[in-house]
């Protein structure tokens, strides 16, 4: 018999466990009760909380050597996080992001951009979450390039990677990301109009954004880990940002991986709106509402299912949740503390909320991969 990959899941994330034998044995007895289920439809399957402190907007630099506006030397953006993922795995710790700097007269490069990872990976146990285990980190570092915007995954002088020790009967391994993201453009005088089109039971409607600026995912590779099932895997594609709203949207993120001699292939569409709290000028508060849809193609509800989005004007119709079709859903939640007399966060406090419909471990893990290589675009103004 095959098992499933929510299966498999559940058996290489009870590998890594030492606790007792007892919570052993009661962890492999609930790994054989999920049978054939694939899917996961449960609240907070990403939930915690991120602290950002902008050090580069703040620490400013006065020696007059570097640029006009610059950040001082050494002064970096500082993401902390802790953060439940798919129910039985943690990533807890931090990514600091420097950028580049240069002379004042001649521009010479003082200080070269970087992104650094130092995050601790443990495992939860299925059966007793509770129970928890170290099991490795996420550590290492990408090389930036602020002319271009790219984000060089397999280039930082310190490989970026996943490195898990040998827990139990799972071995040790480590497996590197790799590709190019490229982040926001530094100049906005190229962004061009896209329109974005969704099909809701047999109708179309669009939302077109007038100044677009994709962020693309070249060829990337996401690491294996922390267990072997949840594989390496490539990303390709774009995630777009409306300057005018603040919206993403995506027509076709694809994440490619195989997992037990199976070839997979999931391709995200739909958008992550930006909402501000009436009062955020002095609350500080705004929340994305995630909307991405997985294999929307190969999931379309049977005809007539639409019904309920027809009363809907084209813009609510293209935000509304389809829950017939595996998505996620949900909030990651900002309050943020502005600089004195503008609209810039100098911190920003987050919380997520993220949601699974008929979703895997695999796909959900593997968006929270991508997410997080994304943490500096992602989160600038």
């Amino acid at each position: 018999m095959t098992r499933s990959p929510f299966s498999l899941a559940l058996v290489g994330l009870i590998a890594l466990f030492t606790f007792t034998s007892a919570p052993l044995a009661r962890a492999q007895d609930a790994a054989k009760d999920t049978g054939t289920n694939q899917q996961v439809t449960e609240d907070d399957v990403i939930a915690g909380t991120m602290n950002i402190d902008f050090k580069t907007r703040t620490n400013l630099d006065t020696s007059g050597d570097l640029k006009k506006g610059s950040a001082a030397i050494g002064a970096q953006d500082k993401y902390n996080f802790a953060l439940n993922v798919a129910k039985t795995t943690e990533f807890a710790g931090d990514i600091l992001r420097q950028p580049k700097l240069f002379s004042s007269v001649l521009g010479r490069t003082k200080q070269d951009a970087r992104l650094a990872y130092s995050v601790n990976i443990a495992v939860l146990n299925p059966r007793d979450l509770k129970q928890k285990k170290n099991v490795g980190k996420w550590v290492g570092e990408v090389a930036m390039d602020p002319n271009t915007g790219a984000y060089k995954l397999g280039e930082g002088a310190s490989p970026l990677r996943i490195a898990v020790d040998a827990v139990g009967k799972a071995q040790a391994f480590t497996d590197r990301f790799g590709g190019v993201l490229v982040g926001k453009a530094e100049k906005k005088e190229s962004l061009s109009s896209r329109t974005y089109n969704r099909l809701i039971g047999g109708k179309t409607v669009s939302v077109t954004v007038k100044r677009s600026d994709p962020m693309s995912f070249n060829q990337i590779e996401l690491a294996k880990g922390p267990a072997e099932v949840y594989p390496h895997t490539y990303v390709n594609g774009r995630l777009d940002y409306d300057y005018e709203t603040g919206n993403w949207y995506t027509d076709g993120i694809r994440f490619k991986y195989n997992l037990d001699g199976r070839d997979y292939e999931d391709v995200v569409t739909g958008s992550i709106k930006w909402v501000e709290d009436p009062n955020r000028a002095t609350n500080g508060k705004g929340y994305y509402e995630f909307n991405l849809r997985f294999n929307e193609d190969k999931n379309k509800p049977a005809q007539g299912e639409g019904a309920a989005f027809d009363a809907m004007s084209g813009e609510d119709a293209f935000f509304a949740v389809d829950a017939s079709i595996p998505c996620m859903t949900g909030r990651i939640e900002y309050v943020d503390t502005f600089i004195s007399g503008g609209t810039t966060p100098s911190s920003s406090k987050i919380t997520y909320h993220l949601n699974a419909n008929k979703l895997t471990k695999q796909q959900i893990v593997n968006f929270f991969k991508l997410w997080m290589v994304c943490v500096g675009p992602t989160n600038d103004e």
